[in-house]
């Protein structure tokens, strides 16, 4: 041992030595805070008193999986961890301004003060800040440079574009920016001249290796990669960012947060499903479901009443059916260049590709995933008489759906012409599941599930409509012109865009869907007595300075709320609209006055103006008062401040996970386990849905985590 690490290792003892004799000092002189069997509380404090808006974390490997659980301490740094199941903790505080202290051994049932540790310089309080801090760092093009036809940046892409495809339309629609892993370079990365060469290298990684290529080499001529080399040299050379985060405030401090780790450390989990979202206590108590994408077709599934993981690996109908990968996907069927952390190994290998899940009133597991190859049945084309395959025939798929039955395990094939994306019922009589496409089919498909339920027949169980704009303006469905054709007066027309989010609507029938794209759009679909035949749309374009919409949902007035790439969360509502919304001028600019916009916490891009640097997934509402802000709360996943954050009474509250650092949710689901057991009866679920899990704090072999928000009505309450 060198005299260098005697010395770390000495000052290390020592400072726990310090933490423990502190610790006792506070024991002496603080009240002792009100805790249970299965609680562990006591008081924070530091060198000047006590430590408020931390957060003190308590985590095991004694039961089944990683277990861990967060709370923030109240104004007197007084802290109370509730409802810990058995076992040897090891405890700790982390905040902005400090330094993790030592872990501390605990059980549950004791009383434990900790000692706050003072960062010894600005650097090291930094390492805790959320990614967005550092990630608004990197510089955006000045407006001058765009729209010039010999500049490096493509002469039609605009500012607005260029900020869509480095935010939640782009590089954060995968994966978190900002983190320790990504505004460093992995060593993994090998030998490289500069910064720009290791970015053009890490951008070629993996299987999502042609995905990043496309955005930066293609969409952008590869202009972005100066701004990034720019931004890791400036990190390098130990420039920090200009702005710092704030202590949880408020209802801030009444957050506590559960993770358990599920899944493989070399796959990730695109999300997960804990209830019905118009029946939020349907599967009360029971275990949530994931949804892992391109990664595997390997479904886990948590039961957190036992802290176990079981997997289930789903099936696909057909022998022959082929991965999910390569041309037509997001990932590819092998990397594209070798992965600074796993080199040429293959990691996604799926076939079932299931994307998103829902479930159902009766406890069922409806999910986004394939069944076959993706060459259509007959009943799908030209020549069918199917009446949406009359209208608009369909010659492939590559993800239809399936149910999983949880008390049963029986698994079933629904096998749809349209693709599907994400899912949503409907609140009609036949309990309809409207799907969106994603980015294939050009329709919106649907299905009835209750004739499913009765038949088994899924042919004529399910339906599909391309979005067509009644711009005749007669109210009725007729021919139409093709998206590149000029608007016809005496026609209608097609819109090319398909859904991405899907929102059918609580109030009056209607299916609301997002359009991503710069500026983008929302657009409503109106199914009519007897679709396909009767299906109109109406679309309406997102206005400055809102752009870039990417998930979203609507609540029980039927306003709709979408992500934004502006840093917004957006809002529109129809009820405001002036103007006719048919008719030849009606394809998009029609009512601007419908839009209301909330910019996201955090700061901004520098030299753009007023703005959030917040990449946002998705956005969803809590129509029942799942989490307990109240009815209607619309919430987005805070994908750059590790968490997910909820607008109450027009201001942002953030629901922030502090450890590990970097996580990253893609969406949410809410559900209420038992509607008379207050706070510890209701909560949020969410997962870690970042395509890369070994860039969280910890690195190469963490696992995707499942994770439970709960808002107590004080941050003491047990």
């Amino acid at each position: 041992m060198t005299t260098k690490s005697k010395l770390y290792l000495g000052a290390a003892v020592i400072a726990v030595a310090l933490a423990g004799s502190v610790s006792g000092l506070a024991a002496q002189q603080a009240p002792a805070v009100a805790i249970d069997n299965d609680d562990i509380g006591g008081v924070v404090t530091g060198a000047n008193g006590p430590e408020a808006g931390v957060w003190v974390i308590a985590e095991t490997t004694d039961l089944p999986t990683r277990y861990a659980k967060m709370v923030v301490t109240d104004d007197q740094g007084r802290y109370v961890v509730p409802d810990l199941p058995k076992a040897k903790y090891k405890v700790w505080v982390r905040g902005y301004g400090l330094v993790d202290s030592p872990k501390v051994d605990a059980e549950p049932g004791k009383q434990l003060n900790l000692k706050a540790v003072p960062a010894p310089s600005e650097a090291e309080a930094a390492k805790y800040y959320p990614a967005i801090y550092w990630y608004s760092m990197l510089k955006i093009p000045d407006a001058s440079q765009f729209g010039k036809k010999d500049g490096e940046i493509p002469d039609k892409v605009k500012q607005t574009d260029w900020l869509n495809l480095m935010k939640n339309n782009g590089c954060v629609g995968c994966h978190q920016l900002g983190q320790l892993s990504t505004r460093t370079l992995p060593s993994g990365l090998g030998e490289y001249a500069n910064h720009a060469e290791a970015w053009m290298r890490r951008i070629q990684a993996g299987q999502s290796g042609a995905l990043m290529v496309n955005i930066i080499a293609g969409q952008l001529s590869g202009a972005p990669i100066k701004y990034f080399a720019d931004w890791t040299e400036r990190v390098a050379k130990g420039e920090l960012p200009k702005t710092k985060p704030t202590r949880p405030q408020g209802l801030e401090r009444n957050i506590v947060v559960t993770t358990w780790d599920w899944g493989n450390p070399k796959k990730y989990l695109h999300d997960l499903i804990a209830s019905d979202r118009r029946y939020p206590t349907v599967n009360a108590y029971g275990p949530v479901f994931g949804s892992p994408e391109y990664s595997t077709d390997v479904i886990p599934i948590l039961d957190p009443k036992t802290h176990t993981v079981t997997d289930f690996k789903a099936p696909v109908r057909d022998a022959d059916t082929p991965e999910g990968l390569g041309p037509g996907h997001a990932a590819m069927d092998k990397p594209l260049g070798p992965s600074p952390y796993w080199g040429e190994e293959k990691l996604y290998d799926t076939k079932v590709n299931n994307h998103n899940s829902m479930f159902d009133k009766k406890g069922r597991v409806w999910m986004a995933a394939a069944v076959r190859g993706p060459k259509n049945p007959a009943f799908c084309k030209q020549g069918s008489d199917h009446p949406s395959a009359k209208l608009f025939p369909l010659e492939q798929t590559h993800r239809a759906l399936t149910i999983l039955d949880p008390k049963t395990m029986k698994y079933t094939f629904v096998d749809t012409c349209f693709q599907t994306h994400h899912l949503q019922f409907a609140y009609d009589a036949n309990d309809t599941l409207w799907t969106s496409s994603g980015g294939g089919g050009g329709v919106v498909g649907w299905v009835n599930t209750k004739l499913f339920d009765e038949t088994g027949d899924a042919a004529k169980s399910q339906g599909w409509t391309a979005l067509i704009l009644d711009t005749n303006g007669n109210g009725k469905r007729d021919d139409y012109v093709e998206p590149n054709q000029p608007v016809d007066p005496t026609k209608d027309k097609r819109i090319a865009q398909v859904f991405y989010a899907v929102m059918p609507n609580p109030v009056d029938g209607s299916v609301w869907g997002t359009l991503r794209a710069s500026p983008g759009s929302i657009v409503r679909l109106d199914p009519g007595s007897n679709p396909p035949e009767t299906a109109l749309a109406e679309i309406y374009n997102v206005p400055l300075p809102g752009f870039g919409p990417r998930g979203g949902d609507i609540d029980s007035q039927g306003v709709v709320w979408v992500s934004l790439a502006s840093g917004h969360i957006g809002s529109f509502d129809r009820r405001k609209c002036k103007g006719p919304l048919n008719g030849p001028k009606a394809t998009g600019d029609q009512c601007p006055e419908g839009w209301s916009f909330y910019q996201y916490p955090g700061p901004g891009f520098e030299g753009i103006g007023e703005n959030s640097a917040e990449s946002s997934y998705y956005s969803w509402v809590d129509q029942h008062d799942t989490l307990g802000l109240g009815k209607d709360v619309p919430m987005s996943t805070a994908n750059l401040m590790d968490g997910l954050v909820a607008l109450k009474d027009g201001k942002m509250i953030s629901l922030r996970v502090p450890y590990p650092l970097g996580f990253y949710a893609k969406g949410f689901d809410g559900r209420i386990d038992d509607p008379n057991a207050g706070w510890k009866g209701r909560g949020l679920w969410t997962s870690s849905g970042d395509r890369a899990p070994w860039l969280i704090e910890g690195g190469k072999g963490m696992k995707p985590m499942a994770v439970h928000f709960q808002l107590r009505p004080d941050p003491l309450a047990k």
